[in-house]
């Protein structure tokens, strides 16, 4: 990308973003969500794009291809602003054994990371994509992936802001043909966070995407997911849990879409949500948008709260109350934390909820 490329794309971008403004609650896709403490925070860096681009030579006929910022105001906002781009690509029938790992800790009031993965044909790798940070900040992230066709990519993104952070991050996947694409995101942290996901699939692709978030006090997370079956002979399933407890709120909206010609189309997904508290709220809609008439899709989403028998059952067997209610929050998380094929990832992430759910009950 030459230098007048790179301005160019930067000063679209940041037209397009002053047009579209932030997203307000009378924009359906954000009714839930109310991202004025973001506007609030980054304002004033809003004056002029920044410095250029690091971007690898072999990276640039990617970037900003698959991540449409026209009608999504925070990638038009990581287009203009983002400086370092974090390439990674994965030659034809190379496989990676070990996971590659991406730690993005913000040093500053407001980032705008950016990430390009590029797998090749028949290639095997493994992404975690970890976001950390201290005090108030806001990080706006973007995520392209590149599966070839036959290759298999397991991505996790572990999101663990400060509970004074905001966070807004957006992945993109362009699924080959015949590829295996898994996605996992793990919510734990931050004031305001939303996660978006979007995977376009081939003929023949198989997709995964799961997701966990753990909401208290006065947090907010809205996870946003769109699997959109391009082609015949293609399979999805999805899985997203929640548990809140506190005044906590949570938005779970995950759309199918099932194209014309994409028939022969299997995909299954489920919302399931576990409410600790009478002030907790989650607001929870699943979409299928089918176009296909020979297709096999279901979708269902369930809000509860703690089984009485179960919790009965425990305490007959000797465990305290807040034990046995730390026990049961746990057996519904540990459903998605089961999936985690990275062991040392599943270890941390049991270590972190067990003090999560033992510091809530005592």
């Amino acid at each position: 990308m030459t230098a007048v490329a790179e301005q160019g794309l930067r000063e679209t971008a940041f037209q397009r973003f002053l047009e579209l403004g932030f997203p307000t609650t009378h924009d359906e896709d954000w009714r839930f969500t109310n991202v004025a403490p973001i506007a609030r925070l980054v304002g004033h860096a809003l004056a002029c794009p920044s410095h250029a681009v690091n971007c690898p030579l072999e990276a640039q006929p990617y970037l900003a291809k698959y991540a449409p910022f026209q009608n999504h105001a925070f990638v038009a906002l990581n287009t203009a602003f983002f400086h370092d781009v974090t390439y990674i690509h994965i030659p034809r029938g190379q496989i990676v054994g070990e996971p590659i790992q991406i730690a993005y800790d913000s040093p500053s009031a407001t980032t705008h990371p950016r990430t390009l993965i590029v797998v090749g044909p028949d290639a095997h790798c493994t992404i975690v994509e970890t976001y950390s940070g201290a005090g108030a900040y806001f990080t706006n992230a973007v995520t392209e992936i590149v599966a070839g066709s036959g290759s298999v990519v397991d991505h996790y993104k572990v999101q663990l802001e400060s509970s004074s952070a905001f966070h807004v991050g957006v992945m993109f996947a362009s699924l080959g043909r015949s590829a295996n694409f898994s996605a996992t995101c793990i919510s734990l942290g931050g004031a305001l966070v939303r996660n978006e996901v979007s995977a376009v699939l081939s003929e023949g692709t198989d997709a995964t995407l799961n997701g966990l978030y753990l909401v208290n006090g006065t947090q907010h997370v809205d996870n946003h997911t769109s699997i959109d079956h391009a082609q015949p002979h293609g399979a999805s399933r999805e899985l997203y849990k929640g548990i809140l407890d506190g005044q906590a709120s949570a938005v779970f909206n995950g759309r199918i879409i099932v194209r014309k010609d994409a028939q022969k189309t299997d995909s299954k997904q489920t919302n399931k949500n576990l409410v600790l508290s009478d002030e907790a709220v989650i607001d929870t809609k699943p979409e299928l948008q089918i176009f296909a008439d020979d297709v096999r899709c279901t979708h269902g989403a369930t809000i509860g709260q703690l089984d009485a028998e179960s919790l009965f059952y425990l305490q007959s067997r000797g465990i305290g109350k807040q034990d046995a209610r730390s026990l049961l929050t746990y057996a519904f998380a540990q459903d998605i934390i089961d999936r985690i094929k990275v062991q040392s990832l599943k270890d941390s992430l049991e270590r972190i909820l067990f003090e999560k759910f033992h510091e809530r009950d005592h």
